[in-house]
């Protein structure tokens, strides 16, 4: 069995700059499912925010991120992440990142629930794919070995240590075991769970699912951030207009041409993302429309083309001219706030098995994501994970200072599904069920079906089949998070429990 000191599975933005850091201190392998540039990170387009404007400081950057985390988010690893941010940056211009500079210094632009302007950008709105493409010409440079169109499909474990991973070869099908000091998880979110989503097709919860069967405890998966302003067209994959958009004086207006976000909150279009996608959704419902519209047609036409490049083009290849047009949007599921529970450190309950990025759940987010935290918090956490493996920190750093609600997954009923477990017909179901509004019905019809549909499934021999099964696993943990926690707080909205209630800050932690 072939060894390696750092097993890296993931190539987005956690992956890669875990992979630069780690090299210096010993071998590396990153493994990836696809092609080493398909991740969210290159459709990450709102971009990084870091408090290095002159009236702006990592103070500020703490409470508006406390802000938005509705009371879960864990205060000592908002600090790591404000007051780590500005070396962050440094690094990834170092590196080559080519941010956005206005007369010679990085421009700021400002999104939702910030304070001040603080996002960095590059190329506009296509700083994921920027910093994506740099981290990966670095890493085939540099000589670190990556493995593309591969999948993992078992963490081993010894006397709760990592001791290695089974890894299939996606084209043939072959497994091979592969050993490793460090294991860590960067596999990204889960977005393809839900029908209308901004995600690739690789993000399908893979770590989650992987941890969970090794003993990692999971966390907080009951919040799952919907992006407010994805674009909806007939036959059309959903595509991301940036929150920025909005930063920026877009307006979102009702099919009658009606601006209609001040009748929801006083912050208007630039309330938090999970205002704006209800408010959406129930103005949708009001006028009998499958979309409303965000409009940036008063706005100079210079502006938009080179602040939104990307958005401008997509939009004019559906035929819409956004100078001049509304852009028809809705919501779409966007981020997973939860997944392996860490310390301040990166670490997990299984020695060895660390996670960072979309896959990891650090404390940072609490209920609800401050927008463009994201990218952040993922080059924060990758650092902190190789000067952990160093031996060169003084503390494990327990996260989430809170309550933790311990669970397992629950014995459900057996059922008998109209139909059988696929792809499609799992999207459908969470997207209605487990979506932007959910309810105690509809959640335990959900998590009957899924435990169903789990005992239905064959072994999985291939990719499609591994995927399937780890969806439905992570779409299992989702849903009974989701009626574990009777209560509306942040990114999670139950009808029969519309109240933020003290009784629940505290975090739902579930276990094998």
């Amino acid at each position: 069995m072939r060894n390696y000191d750092y097993v890296i599975i993931g190539s987005g933005i956690a992956g890669l700059y875990t992979a630069l850091l780690a090299r210096e201190h010993g071998t590396v392998l990153t493994i990836t499912k696809g092609s080493i540039e398909e991740c969210n990170t290159r459709y990450a387009q709102g971009g990084i925010a870091a408090a290095i404007g002159p009236q702006d400081s990592p103070e500020l950057h703490f409470h508006d991120t406390v802000n938005a985390g509705a009371g879960l988010s864990d205060q000592e690893s908002v600090r790591i992440l404000v007051t780590e941010a500005a070396d962050r940056i440094i690094e990834l211009l170092g590196l080559g990142v080519p941010f956005d500079t206005l007369e010679g210094e990085i421009a700021l632009g400002r999104e939702a629930a910030h304070s001040l302007p603080r996002i960095l950008h590059a190329g506009g709105d296509s700083t994921g794919e920027h910093i994506e493409l740099t981290l990966s010409a670095r890493a085939r440079a540099s000589g670190i070995r990556v493995r593309e169109y591969s999948l993992v499909t078992n963490i081993i474990v010894e006397g709760e240590t990592v001791k290695g991973i089974e890894v299939m070869d996606t084209k043939t099908g072959e497994l091979e075991d592969l050993g490793c000091r460090f294991l860590i998880l960067a596999t990204g979110g889960a977005g393809r769970l839900f029908r209308f989503n901004t995600n690739p097709d690789v993000a399908t919860g893979d770590g989650i699912a992987l941890a969970f069967r090794a003993g990692a405890e999971i966390a907080d998966m009951e919040f799952f951030q919907f992006h407010p302003t994805a674009l909806r067209l007939p036959g059309v994959t959903p595509f991301l207009i940036s929150e920025a958009v909005r930063g920026e004086g877009g307006i979102l207006r009702n099919k009658n041409n009606r601006a209609f976000m001040h009748d929801y909150s006083p912050d208007g279009d630039l309330a938090p993302r999970d205002v704006v996608s209800r408010s959406i959704l129930y103005e949708m419902e009001k006028t009998g429309s499958d979309t409303v519209f965000l409009d940036v047609t008063h706005l100079p036409a210079r502006t938009v083309t080179t602040r939104f490049p990307n958005i401008y083009r997509v939009c004019l290849q559906q035929g819409i001219d956004i100078t001049k047009e509304l852009i028809p949007v809705a919501p779409a599921a966007h981020y997973m706030i939860g997944g392996v529970k860490t310390n301040h450190w990166g670490s997990t309950n299984i020695n060895g098995l660390y996670a960072c990025g979309e896959t990891a759940c650090t404390g940072v987010h609490g209920a609800n994501r401050l927008a463009s935290n994201s990218l952040l918090e993922a080059l924060v956490y990758a650092r902190r994970i190789v000067t952990k493996t160093l031996g060169t920190d003084d503390s494990s750093g327990d996260v989430m200072g809170e309550d933790y609600l311990y669970r397992e997954l629950s014995e459900r009923k057996d059922t008998h599904p109209a139909m059988g477990p696929s792809i499609p017909a799992l999207q459908e179901l969470l997207w209605e069920k487990v979506g932007i509004i959910r309810d105690g019905s509809g959640l335990n019809e959900t998590a009957d079906i899924l435990a169903a549909w789990q005992r239905m499934l064959p072994p999985a021999v291939d990719r499609p089949g591994n995927e399937l099964s780890n969806m439905l696993l992570v779409g299992r943990l989702m849903t009974d998070s989701a009626l574990v926690r009777e209560e509306s707080r942040g990114a999670h909205f139950r009808s029969d429990f519309p109240e933020t209630s003290p009784d629940w800050q505290k975090h739902i932690v579930f276990t094998t």
